[in-house]
């Protein structure tokens, strides 16, 4: 395995990039965090959130989170041309990764004028934003058990769920993808007036039995 590069994390960590033949993988110590080779469920997280958009014929979508691109590459597909996708990436060793080693993977989505990126923790947009966005996507860190920072505990918190329901519009879909099921949190999201579904998603066509997990939690807390 090729190590292609490091990308310091701000607060602390490192993700380091590294590649077999044409497959890629971003790492955080020795634990794997995504591949190339499978991300069949992030192309779910934003196709299952923006099928849920149809009452919004321009939506403004917030995705936490860059990755490889497939997650934002999957919302553009599934959204038209007036559609405004912003992406929070903290890192950004990783936006440059997206723009080149890593640009062909998911068909270079940042390349596409719909698309605006801030080099920020995603929780930022959270706090200062109210009712900007018609979804948030979250695919950061591995759910709502992190890896990678323990001030990405914030997001999946109370506090943090309720600062996602005050940036949606009403009837906006806050959509969280986690490597692994999580039995209390769909309870938080009920708590906080978010009418829940949860999803169970193969992580790859070829691999069925590893499955990941997508929460949508559509905002009526707003609705009327």
């Amino acid at each position: 395995m090729e190590h292609l590069g490091d990308a310091r994390v701000p607060g602390g960590g490192t993700l380091s990039l590294y590649r077999r033949g044409a497959q890629f993988t971003l790492r955080v110590r020795d634990t794997e965090l995504m591949t190339s080779h499978a991300h069949q469920s992030e192309d779910a997280l934003a196709r299952l959130a923006c099928a849920k958009l149809g009452h919004a014929p321009q939506p403004v979508i917030l995705i936490g989170g860059l990755g490889m691109g497939y997650t934002l590459a999957a919302a553009l597909k599934a959204t038209g041309p007036a559609a405004r996708i912003v992406v929070a990436e903290l890192v950004p060793g990783v936006v440059e990764w997206n723009r080149g080693l890593l640009s062909h993977l998911a068909g270079d989505p940042l390349a596409d004028p719909r698309v605006s990126v801030r080099l920020q923790d995603v929780a930022l947009s959270l706090q200062t934003e109210l009712a900007a966005f018609d979804a948030i996507l979250l695919d950061v860190d591995n759910g709502p058990e992190g890896l990678t920072r323990f001030s990405n505990d914030w997001l999946y918190s109370a506090d943090g769920l309720g600062a996602a329901c005050s940036a949606l519009r009403p009837n906006g879909v806050l959509a969280v993808w986690s490597a692994t099921p999580d039995r209390g949190f769909a309870m938080r999201l009920r708590k906080l007036g978010f009418e829940v579904t949860e999803a169970r998603v193969a992580s790859s066509a070829d691999v069925r039995d590893d499955r990941h997990t997508i929460w949508l939690a559509v905002n009526r807390a707003s609705d009327g």
